[in-house]
């Protein structure tokens, strides 16, 4: 058995919202398959399962609040899960008929008389106390609200823009995912917001119909400004059965109600298990409708009585008016727990499936068109693994792909890019205008060495084959150059340093910011005291970083306090180039491609030709407090560890 707590999720984060379970109890789960979602003040994420097994347990429900490293959920053996699921769904089941009573006829069919006797008995208690269901409809979502949800007004409820980060005080609203007039579930994602720092999603934290929005795309508010409102979420969910139940009454609800003890007419049975939906609107008002929509195919398997299937051929003209909702009912009926029923909503407001910037930039990497595909997710939301599968599915494709290049290789690809035009997004802007401000401000000037690189290369072929074999990642150059790099800003301390004009400040850490080009533009993670870590913790939290970097998972703080920064402008091809030096730091250090050329070394006294693996290293300064002498003394150190190859892989 083993304990899943929940990570820390940034430096200065104590504590996370469980906004959705990915997995349920008996669900087995794979090493780093995710098995919540986590919101916190800064950024959503999913955490994934550190073993792989069977949840056991689930220890915290939907909304509750968790600190960091508290324990939420159990994986264990195969073999344990019968015994701690059984409990887990039986004890709804015996509890419903006091509190839920269509939540038990729903999900349990399997003794007609019981049903029966159910469904009059929650007919009996909704006539006797309407006004109680109304209030409990009222309640739950005003419960529901986070820290970002007051009320409005006029009623109903303002979403405003949550803080996204420390220092994060403003955010570009980039995309709208809801419209007025849409539904939303509690934690739903209705926009994205765009920061100089993060892209992410921002849930609604109430239920109910988006009445109002208050900001336009490319519109930058303030972090708290209300951006949207949500009608009151105690009328959504009354008026919804309200709009779906009439037409399955539609030849007339008194003849229902006198008709309800005669077994074949059809009309009983939504007259009793009409009252029910006033405590599960969402999950019970598709039933009603279901046998008569699709009385072929779904009444012997959704309803066990007998006298239905008879009945629904009586009434052939009825279904027609609930057509359109009733293929939503067998998705929240095929779970027996119908936990993840709030986000079925989703889908028919806007048609398909909601799907994540990272998956869209996925499927257009990889070339699948995401409205062929089958969303495994919840609410049939479209994943990462749904796109990858579907990638590996055409394999033929891939060999016409490649030979096309081969059979005229003259040809260029044409960009789709070409005229059009674009607005820039909110991270280009920032970039833009911080460049400018660098360049205007900083004394920049540029200092470049060439280094022989061969002995590191020997010793990177003679260890890779090995080195991945044990840590399953890659030994590249990078983490040679960073190390050498970050052990002689220990020496040299004036290249790491900051200063405010009338002070030198000196850090006591080497925290080096790795430029990563992404599809949204340039950003720079921070390798925290990364002059303590070997090539081996190098190796790894580089990838780390870059691979999340690049799948816009990071939080705010892992792309701030850098001290010093490193790009790699050699992955490209590229010999070196001039990189513009970001404040505050004061420097940068730009690392060219490594190639293969004769160059002149000394054999025996004797000079002669060898080839040799060089590089060019460029570093980029602030003249005003490093000199040429400080920025080549740096180089030189940094030139002569490489040279010497002396690394510990």
């Amino acid at each position: 058995m083993t304990d899943i707590q929940l990570p820390a999720l940034g430096e200065s984060v104590t504590e996370g919202t469980i906004t959705r379970w990915l997995k349920a109890v008996g669900d087995e789960v794979a090493v780093d398959e995710p098995i919540v979602e986590v919101s916190t003040d800064k950024v959503d994420t999913e955490v994934p399962s550190p073993v792989a097994g069977t949840i056991t347990e689930i220890l915290a429900d939907e909304d509750d609040t968790v600190e960091v490293g508290a324990v939420i959920a159990r994986v264990g053996d195969a073999s344990d899960a019968p015994a701690e699921q059984a409990p887990a769904e039986e004890a709804p089941a015996e509890e419903a008929p006091a509190e839920e009573p269509a939540a038990e006829t729903a999900t349990e069919g399997t003794d007609p008389e019981a049903d029966q006797e159910a469904d009059e008995e929650s007919a009996a208690e909704a006539q006797e106390s309407p006004s109680q269901e109304a209030e409990q409809a009222e309640e739950a979502p005003q419960q529901a609200p986070a820290a970002e949800a007051k009320p409005a007004a006029g009623g109903g409820t303002d979403i405003t823009l949550p803080a996204l980060g420390e220092s994060v005080t403003e955010g570009t609203i980039t995309r709208w995912l809801k419209a007025v007039g849409d539904e939303v579930a509690v934690d739903e994602p209705i926009v994205e917001v765009s920061t100089d720092k993060v892209d992410t999603e921002v849930p609604s934290p109430v239920a109910g119909t988006i009445t109002e929005l208050l900001a336009d795309e490319d519109d930058t508010v303030d972090v708290g400004a209300v951006i949207a409102r949500v009608g009151g979420a105690a009328a959504a969910p009354a008026d919804e059965p309200k709009t779906d139940e009439p037409p399955a009454d539609a030849d007339g609800s008194a003849q229902a109600q006198d008709a309800a003890p005669a077994p074949q007419a059809e009309p009983a049975e939504p007259s009793t298990e009409q009252p029910e939906p006033a405590k599960a609107p969402e999950a019970e008002a598709p039933k009603a409708e279901e046998p008569k929509a699709e009385p072929k195919a779904e009444e012997p398997k959704a309803e066990p009585k007998a006298e239905e299937p008879k009945a629904a051929p009586a009434q052939p003209a009825a279904p027609k008016a609930p057509a359109a909702p009733a293929p939503a009912a067998p998705a929240p009926a095929a779970p027996a727990a119908a936990a993840p029923a709030p986000a079925a909503p989703a889908p028919s407001a806007s048609g398909s499936p909601y799907v994540t910037p990272i998956v869209r930039k996925l499927a257009n990497e990889r070339g699948v068109d995401l409205a062929s595909l089958t969303g495994s997710g919840v609410g049939g939301r479209i994943r990462k693994e749904d796109v990858l599968a579907a990638a590996e599915a055409k394999p033929a494709e891939a060999p016409a792909a490649a030979e096309a290049p081969a059979a005229s290789a003259a040809e260029v690809e044409v960009s789709p890019l070409r005229g059009t035009t674009a607005p820039m997004s909110r991270l280009r802007k920032v970039v833009a205008k911080r460049a400018v401000e660098s360049m205007q401000t900083l004394a920049q000037l540029t200092t470049v060495v060439e280094v022989d690189v061969t002995k590191v290369a020997k010793l990177r072929d003679a260890k890779k084959a090995a080195f991945q074999e044990e840590t399953g990642q890659k030994l590249t150059f990078l983490p040679f150059f960073t190390q050498a790099a970050v052990e002689a800003l220990k020496s040299h301390p004036l290249i790491n340093a900051t200063d405010d004009g009338e002070q030198i400040t000196y850090p006591d850490t080497e925290n080096l910011s790795m430029a990563v080009d992404t599809e949204r533009g340039l950003l720079t993670p921070v390798i925290r005291d990364a002059g303590s870590k070997s090539i081996r913790e190098l190796t790894a939290e580089i990838a780390d970083l870059a691979q999340r970097t690049r799948d816009n998972k990071l939080s705010p703080d892992e792309l701030a306090g850098g001290t010093f920064t490193l790009t790699n402008t050699g992955s490209r091809g590229a010999l070196f180039d001039t990189p513009v030096v970001f404040q505050p730091q004061r420097a940068i250090l730009g690392v060219g491609t490594v190639v293969k050329r004769p160059v002149v070394v000394q054999v025996d006294g004797q000079d002669s030709i060898a080839v040799r693996s060089m590089v060019f290293l460029a570093l980029s300064y602030d003249h005003r407090i490093i000199d040429g002498a400080d920025a080549a003394r740096y180089l030189g150190q940094v030139k002569a560890r490489l040279e010497e190859g002396a690394f510990e892989v």
